[in-house]
């Protein structure tokens, strides 16, 4: 996915007045300032993707390619996030179902882009049919509860609040109804990024994966419908590691691809809610590591192993260089036993020079 600057005549109709610096941008793009359009109709902060509703037995998995466009260089705007909490029975294992509680029918919720002096409205809408109050938390918000306490939201009921994007980074979000950690462990929590003026650097392929723990009242892998243990969340001993909610999302479901010199960037979060995470791509070295999400700060460059707290997030950059198939793990290694893996398949020509497995 390649970054997208807008046309004239969006630029025209905003009023633009930019002038261009000769510094850069965390993530490398030439820095920008824009005067804001606020006057313009607001743009979407998410994908239109639809998503399922309660039932017996729907798919949870969030494609980790589900995420919207590029910001890039436009003037700051009004901008609309649309949440539906809801309910849910999905697959967690082959053979094992559980009941998830969802923002927008999939876990992670959806992917939230804006850019920093952004006036965003969240919207918060909770089905009719859930049995609990949900609401919603954005680590990017500067207010009382990260917008929690202005949407503590009843089934059937719709609450709303605006906030200033003031801080380039990637943020978490999760519902922050009492019992939190409960909500959370449940599938309620997502990724919001800000992007700094001028946008970011562009690379080939984008992909939201998002780390989480879940806690079961029978062993992992037991078959059959699951619920959720609430003396093994209190104890912190997670029965189920995941990425993007279920078991084999990101390894079996929808694996993350790309090709030989193709620049790959990933947006990762650790839900948690209690275990950090050492994220690692067996095989790789992440070239560029912006670390706890920050965008304000210079990246790491050649690290082997992130750690992310559970509440942060980091984001990577790295371009393959040896086709093959590859494993994206928690260096907590034996959390992948407890199903947390997922897959980068790169394809392309060999590379002896780099890397000769001796095979006839």
């Amino acid at each position: 996915m390649k970054s997208v600057i807008p046309g004239r005549a969006v630029l025209a109709g905003a009023l633009l007045a930019f002038a261009v610096s000769g510094s850069a941008t965390a993530a490398g793009s030439p820095a920008a300032t824009l005067r804001a359009a606020y006057n313009l109709p607001p743009l979407s902060g998410t994908t239109a993707t639809a998503h399922p509703k309660a039932g017996t037995h729907v798919d949870i998995v969030r494609s980790p390619a589900d995420l919207p466009a590029p910001v890039g260089r436009r003037p700051a705007r009004r901008v609309n996030v649309y949440l539906y909490t809801e309910e849910v029975t999905g697959t967690l294992d082959s053979g094992t179902t559980y009941a998830y509680w969802t923002f927008n029918g999939k876990v992670p919720g959806p992917f939230v882009r804006v850019r920093v002096g952004d006036e965003v409205t969240v919207h918060l809408t909770n089905d009719p049919a859930s049995t609990m109050m949900h609401s919603v938390d954005m680590h990017a918000v500067m207010g009382p509860g990260g917008g929690s306490s202005a949407t503590q939201t009843a089934p059937g009921a719709h609450t709303s609040f605006t906030f200033k994007a003031t801080t380039p980074g990637l943020f978490v979000y999760h519902c922050a109804t009492p019992m939190v950690a409960q909500h959370i462990a449940n599938g309620m929590y997502g990724l919001i990024l800000v992007e700094p003026p001028g946008g970011l650097s562009p690379v080939d392929h984008e992909y939201y994966v998002m780390q989480g723990e879940v806690y079961t009242d029978k062993p992992f892998g037991t078959a059959g419908h699951q619920d959720a243990s609430y003396a093994h969340l209190m104890a912190e001993t997670p029965d189920y590691y995941v990425f993007n909610g279920a078991v084999g999302a990101l390894s079996h479901q929808y694996p993350l691809t790309a090709r030989v010199g193709e620049r790959v960037r990933i947006f990762f979060g650790d839900a948690g809610p209690n275990k950090p995470s050492s994220l690692h791509a067996v095989g790789q070295i992440f070239a560029k590591v912006y670390v706890d999400g920050s965008l304000e700060s210079p990246p790491l460059r050649g690290v082997q192993t992130v750690l992310v707290p559970p509440g942060g997030a980091a984001m990577v950059e790295f371009a393959p260089k040896v086709p093959g198939k590859y494993m994206l793990v928690d260096h907590a290694i034996v959390r992948v036993e407890r199903g947390l893996s997922a897959s980068l398949d790169v394809s392309g020509p060999k590379q002896p020079q780099l890397f000769d497995p001796h095979t006839n």
